[in-house]
């Protein structure tokens, strides 16, 4: 059986509102709280394995920065990532910090002592680990340190199907658990994957007039692959 590699973008953007929690319900509401101005909390590190949903809550506390008027940017990091353009944002997001190479760590060190100093910008950073488990410089942790320390937890299986079914049913399509296993086992497992992979899948029946069935999903990834 080959496995999916179909190229599809996720079909909504990521957002708050969106994120499925599972685990994660205190650390969505910290954020939250901290986005609408109820907490005074302005640096936040999260960490977890890679299609935990990291970049997902990232992303999502920047657009809801601009959605409220606010200014924000998104650092996919590099090794070379430059942090200049986060000077004059409200909200600084830092995703993937353990990839950054030593240049570019003065300059989230720089930045962080910056946002410090002034008091007004909110940093949300993420890694795959702790501080303390980072191969970053020694200053540079210490900072990652200081403000909220969360775990984004992966969602359960359980949790992934009630989320694939419940996107199903918004999209009118009758999702079985026979079909949910089958995604979990032979496609990508992260959900933002799970997603895109059923609307495809949405679109591939309607286009043959067809179930939603096994047998359907399967040829959908060998089309795919």
């Amino acid at each position: 059986m080959k496995q999916l590699v179909l190229d599809i973008a996720p079909s909504r953007p990521p957002t708050l509102a969106n994120f499925v929690p599972g685990r994660n319900a205190e650390l969505l509401q910290t954020l939250g709280n901290i986005m609408a101005g109820r907490e005074r909390e302005r640096f936040v590190y999260l960490w977890g394995a890679v299609g935990c949903g990291r970049s997902h809550l990232l992303q999502g506390a920047a657009g809801m920065c601009m959605h409220n008027k606010m200014s924000a940017v998104y650092f996919a990091c590099d090794a070379d990532t430059h942090f200049i353009a986060g000077g004059e944002a409200d909200c600084v997001t830092v995703d993937d910090v353990d990839r950054l190479n030593a240049k570019a760590q003065i300059g989230l060190f720089n930045l962080y002592n910056r946002i410090r100093d002034e008091g007004r910008a909110l940093l949300l950073v993420s890694g795959p680990a702790p501080p303390a488990h980072l191969t970053l410089r020694e200053d540079l942790v210490t900072r990652l340190a200081w403000g909220l320390v969360y775990q984004v937890h992966e969602l359960t299986d359980e949790e992934k199907t009630q989320a694939m079914t419940s996107h199903a049913a918004s999209r009118g399509l009758d999702l079985s658990r026979e079909v949910c296993d089958y995604l979990l086992r032979h496609g990508r497992r992260d959900l933002a994957s799970l997603m895109a992979t059923l609307d495809a899948l949405d679109g591939y029946s309607l286009a043959r007039g067809r179930k939603v069935t096994v047998p359907l999903v399967r040829e959908l990834l060998q089309t795919g692959s």
